[in-house]
């Protein structure tokens, strides 16, 4: 690695991190969040490294999952391309405050706020299927300024941490009265715009380790096409617990890793 030089197993494990993530996006909806947890628990990069090195690999995936979407259909309804531009019009603004965040926190702040992500999500992704079940499926009306406001801080999360913006969003999208297809459908597209103009922002700072984002973004393209499998083999909603139960395991952890 440039600059970096990490052990067999940190590698190895770094691997796998975006592996799992690969999965998690497909098959459970938040799993852009272990790249960003595997880079700043393994490697000693910077905040700016660890998120900018991982929003580089979202744009692999971001982009395959939104050509799966396109071709399955989802993204060719008109609502929800309508949701799918808002969102990504409040990524043109978040992302770069999200990236600019960054580079003014500390690793101690960056750790703690990482923490605070990670069990936001785990939160949500846990109220999320509680509130399904039993649920007649029936779609609400979610006005652009809802969505524009989930789009918004979603995108600065995602600029501020290297997440893929589907873990945040989708969650946050159904608990306002998104279908989750609809909701995950919009979510890949934004979360193209948020990985492209995070990566101008922090390639503009010089923090993006290009052979880490390799080992890490080529894994995580293969969990998506695999992710795609075990969904329709492991039910959804205990594959969902599993990560959210992870995530708030997680959390303690980053916030007082060294």
């Amino acid at each position: 690695m440039t600059g970096l030089t990490l052990s067999p197993l940190s590698l190895a494990l770094l691997a796998l991190f975006g592996l799992a993530g690969g999965v998690g996006i497909t098959a459970v909806g938040p799993g852009g969040v272990l790249p960003t947890i595997g880079m700043f628990l393994l490697t000693g990069l910077s905040p700016a490294g660890v998120a900018g090195t991982a929003i580089v690999t979202h744009i692999g995936t971001g982009a395959l999952a939104t050509a799966a979407y396109t071709r399955s259909g989802h993204l060719r309804e008109p609502a929800t391309r309508r949701i799918a531009a808002t969102l990504s019009v409040a990524a043109v603004i978040g992302t770069p405050l999200g990236v600019l965040l960054n580079t003014v926190v500390s690793g101690e702040v960056f750790g703690v706020l990482l923490a605070v992500a990670v069990a936001v999500t785990g939160i949500l992704v846990w109220v999320r299927e509680h509130r399904a079940r039993g649920s007649d499926e029936t779609p609400k009306h979610v006005s652009p300024l809802v969505t524009g406001a989930v789009g918004l801080v979603v995108a600065v999360a995602a600029g501020m941490f290297g997440l893929g913006g589907p873990m945040l969003s989708v969650p946050l999208l159904v608990l306002c009265g998104l279908p989750v297809l609809t909701a995950l459908a919009a979510a890949q597209a934004q979360s193209v715009v948020v990985a492209a103009i995070g990566t101008i922002g922090y390639l503009a700072h010089g923090t993006i380790n290009w052979p880490l984002a390799v080992l890490v973004g080529v894994p995580e393209l293969v969990g998506v096409l695999l992710g795609w499998k075990i969904a329709q083999a492991v039910p959804a909603r205990r594959l969902k617990y599993a990560l959210a139960t992870a995530l708030l395991l997680l959390a303690p952890y980053l916030a007082f890793h060294p």
